[in-house]
């Protein structure tokens, strides 16, 4: 059964796509609804789902930075309301996208594409296609057009170090491990609780400098020594530094292929 995970902050619109789809896709579950896009790559990594619908403007993380994480582990059907950008962008393929407010008739096509690349048995996760052409370029050239699209980076950390609150540069953290509704941060001589889930910190990091290899944790790719084998399926991270082997899962396994 095809999994689905839909992300959209606007109630009426996350009704409409759920009585929507089970009426067009009745045979796929939808296995997670999220309200932003922090929780869509939280459940993203939890659930696994086969397609995701992202809303491209939502708190946290927006749409567009959600599909680059997710990338080519499964397939994205954006849901925006900026028809002059979507027609001209995504009618080149690299993804699809359902114009606010949806339609009956445009769902219909979007699932029916869907079922055909589900069916055409070259997976990255589950054996469904690999990440469409020029799908990078294809976000980056929608994250530098569209209005508000640019996501102010963080660059200081204000964590908890006994009695003190430190002001920490995020280039010298070594990495951030989740740590229920704090996430730790380690440096090369000394570590710190930031009063901040790690879901929420990641709409802040530079991923090209940040990599999350886990659910719970995300390492500066500067601070890599190595990446080992554990086994034939599994891998860990060695940093330069620091003593701690960070175990990579499932899903970020990729990060380290040849």
């Amino acid at each position: 059964m095809t999994k689905i995970l839909i992300a959209e902050d606007e109630p009426l619109m996350r009704e409409r796509l759920l009585e929507m789809l089970a009426e067009a896709w009745p045979d796929a579950r939808v296995v997670l609804v999220a309200e932003n896009g922090n929780d869509a790559w939280d459940g993203f990594l939890e659930q696994e789902p086969d397609v995701v619908f992202l809303d491209i403007r939502m708190p946290g993380l927006s749409g567009l930075e959600v599909a680059e994480r997710i990338g080519g582990l499964a397939h994205v059907v954006f849901v925006t309301a900026y028809d002059q950008y979507a027609v001209d962008a995504f009618d080149k393929g690299a993804v699809d996208y359902l114009l606010k407010p949806v339609q009956a008739d445009r769902l219909d096509k979007a699932v029916a594409r869907l079922r055909d690349k589900l069916g055409s048995g070259s997976s990255n996760r589950a054996g469904h296609g690999a990440p469409p052409a020029g799908l990078g370029e294809l976000l980056q050239h929608l994250k530098s057009a569209l209005p508000g699209m640019r996501q102010e980076r963080t660059r200081w950390l204000k964590a908890s170090v006994g009695r003190q609150i430190r002001l920490i540069d995020v280039d010298d953290v070594l990495f951030f491990q989740s740590d229920t509704k704090y996430t730790r941060v380690v440096l090369r001589d000394s570590e710190a609780l930031v009063r901040m889930p790690l879901k929420d910190l990641l709409s802040g990091l530079d991923r090209d400098r940040f990599w999350q290899i886990h659910r719970g944790t995300v390492v500066n790719a500067s601070a890599i020594a190595a990446a080992e084998r554990i086994d034939a399926e599994r891998l860990q991270v060695l940093l330069r530094d620091c003593d701690e082997k960070l175990p990579v899962s499932r899903t970020f396994a990729h990060l380290f292929r040849d």
